[in-house]
């Protein structure tokens, strides 16, 4: 089990609190990677909204690919896993420019693609907004190009999105035989394009035994294209105190929908251009990425066996979001990761001595 967190990009991950003492701005996030590596993460996810999803749109949010590759530059073990939208970026040039930040951060640099719901968003910055399933198809033809690009000498496309003509692209990617393809998605068109053509797949948050469930769904879809098998994140908020009624206040503090109602707007342009296989209710709306279906609220012990859930249900990455995070990171690793980390270790050396 790896464990990943967010980059506070939009100032936190919390509609209805307005200050969660976590500012987009480069200090605090710089500040925030290289802490979480001495604290053991192995992962950071960097978000990329040229608006502020979660604090409303005239907030400030950073963007992900600049900050990703001052980050690459500042770091020394962390993998950087910066969202791309194939609608925002022309394929070649986005395969050019992932490839440098590869080689700045020697080779820890990986993509989630994220295929655009923000109508809005689009239409500000004069981008092409497709609907559901026509985002897939160019995303499954931009992937095609940027894998095409890191691996050939020579490249060529034609295709209904793009047109490539012999490009060369050098130096290519140090990940061999390419740099991570991360994506999620719940509708047919999301995974039959995530089980052909990505070599990872994250989650919203759930239950360990939802997630089992889709972990399995998403295994049989894989072996099916005769490709070697996939890794599994979610996503999970977390909340750790000293006993299960503090964890429950803060729950509660955290999801009064009367404190805020800035980023509601966008949430709901969300939902109405995706395609979820559950209803949404007022907690997920309150944190995003249905973070609280996790479960992992509680005390040390509480949490500590829920990740434990999660491994056994056959996640490989768990990535986090809590509030404030330096604060909150720091005691999670301290109080779960830590004695995680050591139960392994012990259970390793163990299985390691009963097969001699």
């Amino acid at each position: 089990m790896r464990f990943g967190y967010w980059l506070p990009v939009f100032g936190g991950w919390l509609r209805n609190v307005d200050d969660e003492r976590m500012s987009p701005t480069w200090d605090y996030v710089r500040t925030l990677a290289r802490r979480s590596e001495t604290w053991g993460y192995d992962l950071t996810l960097i978000a990329e909204l040229n608006l502020n999803d979660i604090k409303g749109v005239r907030a400030p949010s950073l963007d992900a690919w600049s900050t990703a590759a001052s980050l690459a530059a500042v770091t020394t073990t962390l993998e950087l896993m910066v969202a791309v939208r194939p609608t925002f970026h022309e394929p070649a040039l986005l395969a050019k420019q992932a490839a440098n930040i590869d080689h700045i951060s020697g080779g820890r640099l990986s993509l989630n693609v994220v295929s655009s719901w923000w109508a809005e968003e689009a239409k500000q910055y004069g981008v092409q907004f497709d609907r559901h399933d026509e985002r897939y198809a160019r995303t499954r033809e931009w992937l095609t190009v940027v894998d095409g690009l890191w691996r050939e000498p020579d490249f060529s496309h034609r295709g209904h999105y793009y047109t490539i003509e012999g490009a060369v692209l050098e130096p290519k990617p140090v990940s061999r035989p390419r740099p991570t393809i991360y994506a999620g998605g719940e509708s047919e068109a999301a995974k039959d394009l995530i089980s052909n053509l990505s070599d990872a797949y994250v989650m919203h948050g759930d239950a360990p035994n939802l997630i089992e469930r889709r972990i399995q769904d998403m295994t049989r879809r894989r072996e099916q294209t005769g490709k070697p098998p996939m890794t599994f994140g979610v996503a999970g908020y977390t909340i750790v105190r000293d006993t299960e009624a503090e964890a429950r206040r803060e729950v509660d503090r955290i999801t009064d929908v009367k404190q805020s109602a800035a980023g509601y707007g966008n949430y709901q342009q969300w939902v109405a251009n995706t395609q979820l296989e559950q209803r949404l209710s007022l907690e997920d709306y309150s944190v995003s990425n249905r973070g609280l279906r996790s479960g992992l609220v509680g005390t040390p012990e509480q949490v500590l066996a829920q990740v434990e859930a999660f491994a056994g249900a056959g996640v490989d990455l768990l990535l986090l979001q809590c509030s404030p995070q330096l604060e909150e990171m720091e005691r999670f690793a301290a109080q779960v990761i830590a004695p995680f980390r050591r139960q392994r270790l012990i259970a390793n050396r163990a299985h390691q001595l009963a097969a001699r």
